[in-house]
C-alpha cells in the first residue's frame, strides 16, 4: 500500500474548491477543469495532488464525514443522560444544518455514484452505518428495549429530516420530538 502524502496548500485550496461545488451543484455536474480554474493552479497540480476525480470525491466525503463525526460526537459528549445522548444526533444535525443547506453530501453522493465498488459510495455507504451502528450502540446503553429495531427506526426519521431540509418545512423539530417519544416509548416499564 502506498503511503498517503502530505495535502499541500494547492491540495487545501483544490479541496475547497471541490467540496463546495460538488456539494452545491452535484458531483458528476462537476468537472476537474471548473475546480482547478476555482482553485487557482493547473489540471496537472490537481491530479498530480489527487489521482483522478473519483479519488478527490472521496477525500472531500472523506472531509464531510470526519467534521460530521465530530459534531456528533460532542453533541452526544454533551448529553446528560444516557437516554439523552440517543437523541444527540438529531442535536448535532441541528447545529450541521446552520451551514449546510443542500442536504446531506452522503445521500447525494449516493443517488450520483451508485457504483458499490466506487471508493465515494463507499464512504457514503459506510457514513450511514456509522450512524445506525452509533444509534444502536446509544440505545443499547440506554437500556432501551429492541435497540436495533429502534436504532433503524431513528435512522430513518434522522435521514428523513435531512431529506426534506432543502424544502420550506422546517422538518427537524418534529423529527426531534417525534425521536424523543420513541426512545421515551422503548425505555418505559411494561405493565
Amino acid at each position: 500500500m502506498q503511503e498517503a502524502r502530505p495535502i499541500t496548500s494547492a491540495g487545501r485550496r483544490i479541496l475547497a474548491a471541490a467540496e463546495e461545488l460538488f456539494y452545491n451543484r452535484g458531483i458528476t455536474a462537476v468537472g476537474v477543469d471548473l475546480i482547478a480554474e476555482r482553485s487557482g493552479v493547473t489540471k496537472r497540480t490537481l491530479y498530480n495532488q489527487f489521482g483522478s476525480k473519483d479519488h478527490l470525491v472521496a477525500t472531500y466525503l472523506t472531509g464531510r464525514d470526519q467534521r460530521w463525526r465530530s459534531v456528533v460526537r460532542a453533541a452526544v459528549d454533551a448529553s446528560n443522560t444516557p437516554t439523552e445522548a440517543v437523541t444527540a444526533p438529531f442535536e448535532a444535525l441541528r447545529t450541521w444544518s446552520e451551514t449546510n443547506t443542500r442536504g446531506c453530501a452522503f445521500i447525494n453522493a449516493l443517488a450520483e455514484i451508485p457504483d458499490p465498488s466506487h471508493p465515494a459510495h463507499r464512504i457514503a455507504a459506510n457514513q450511514k452505518l456509522w450512524l445506525l451502528n452509533l444509534f444502536k450502540e446509544l440505545a443499547t446503553t440506554a437500556g432501551c428495549s429492541h435497540p436495533a429495531t429502534l436504532a433503524t427506526q431513528l435512522l430513518l426519521l434522522h435521514e428523513g429530516a435531512v431529506a426534506t431540509q432543502p424544502l420550506p418545512l422546517d422538518s427537524l423539530p418534529e423529527s426531534i420530538d417525534l425521536a424523543r417519544v420513541l426512545v421515551q416509548a422503548s425505555t418505559s416499564p411494561r405493565h
